[in-house]
């Protein structure tokens, strides 16, 4: 899981990136200050920095300036100014990016995506995130309202496959080669069988694997009233 660390001495702004952030699988520390940010540096490794520049004490720049004496993590800096000569700084010291303010979260995380890309740091696992369900594809793992859920291989491979396809109707033959193979001999009831202990282990989610009669099954997330 790949490390951020968050720094910005508006709360509101720490707690909007770092819920973008969490939706991708990025593990989150936050700091409100320059010395703060300095001190989790020295004590773990990140493979991004979120930096604003304004801030009070030593600013952004300054703490850029420091960060570059011990450590070479990549580092989008933030600001509300605009000027030529700001950006130009912020690169001269060692920024990888520079995103002024106000901006998109979802840009953001694009940015800090395409930084990883480019140095060559951990990348975030594959995630879907579905409303309250997250689907980690790489570590296999589903996490129901916050709370990790341990799926057998088959019924994993199952919620996994209709998931990626919300909406799309998928035969039961369809699932049985997917998931199966096709040189599997069984017959569609294993599907059904394996359908109905993924719904249990499910629990209050299980009602996003739809039955369409006569066909088979796919994937919704109940509309919210």
């Amino acid at each position: 899981m790949p490390r951020m660390l968050i720094v910005d001495d508006d709360i509101h702004l720490r707690k909007l990136i770092l819920t973008y952030a969490q939706l991708e699988d990025f593990q989150c520390r936050e700091a409100e200050t320059s010395p703060q940010a300095l001190e989790l540096l020295r004590q773990m490794e990140f493979d991004i920095i979120i930096l604003d520049v304004m801030m009070p004490g030593p600013d952004g720049f300054e703490a850029l300036a420091r960060i570059r004496e011990f450590t070479q993590t990549p580092v989008i800096m933030l600001t509300a100014r605009s000027e030529e000569y700001d950006r130009l700084l912020g690169f001269n010291l060692g920024a990888d990016d520079y995103v002024p303010k106000p901006f998109s979260p979802r840009e953001l995380m694009a940015r800090v995506n395409a930084v990883l890309r480019r140095t060559g740091k951990k990348q975030p696992e594959h995630v879907l995130c579905l409303g309250d369900m997250t689907i980690q594809l790489d570590a296999r793992m589903v996490i129901l309202d916050k709370l990790p859920v341990k799926l057998p291989p088959k019924e994993f491979d199952l919620l996994a496959k209709l998931a990626q396809n919300e909406h799309i109707v998928f035969t039961r033959e369809q699932l049985l080669n997917t998931v199966w193979g096709i040189d599997y001999y069984g017959d569609t009831r294993t599907v059904d069988t394996h359908i109905k202990s993924l719904r249990e282990h499910l629990g209050g989610f299980r009602n996003h694997i739809i039955t369409v009669w006569g066909v088979g099954y796919k994937f919704e997330q109940p509309k919210k009233e």
